[in-house]
């Protein structure tokens, strides 16, 4: 097995393991970590793709590793935002869920639990 095949396989895991994590957890914080992996994973496979031209003989693709030294400042700005929206909704409700029957806990009368 060469090591492109083994840096593919662990780019497909971690997409993989990413899109359960977006699935399964209901958290906004959550989400937006299991986005992060899912990112990692594409990135990984940029990679291995620009290495598999390079050990073939050939000079290492530049159009892949353009793309993922792109994608990596996009993701970062893209998790920042989303933590600062986040951090904003906390704020403003008190609660990070996005659910309508939350309750509103800037009203009177409402038990701060």
């Amino acid at each position: 097995m060469s090591a492109a095949t083994l840096f593919g396989l662990c780019a497909a895991a971690l997409i993989g393991i990413g899109l359960y994590g977006l699935i399964v957890n209901p958290h906004p914080l959550r989400k937006i970590l299991a986005f992060n992996v899912v990112g990692s994973g594409v990135f990984m496979l940029f990679g291995a793709i620009a290495r598999r031209g390079a050990a073939a003989g050939m000079g290492g693709d530049p159009v892949p590793q353009a793309l993922l030294i792109t994608g990596i400042v996009v993701a970062f700005s893209a998790t920042a935002l989303a933590v600062a929206l986040l951090l904003r909704l906390f704020d403003e409700t008190r609660s990070v869920s996005l659910a309508s029957d939350a309750p509103d806990k800037t009203q009177p009368g409402v038990d701060d639990v």
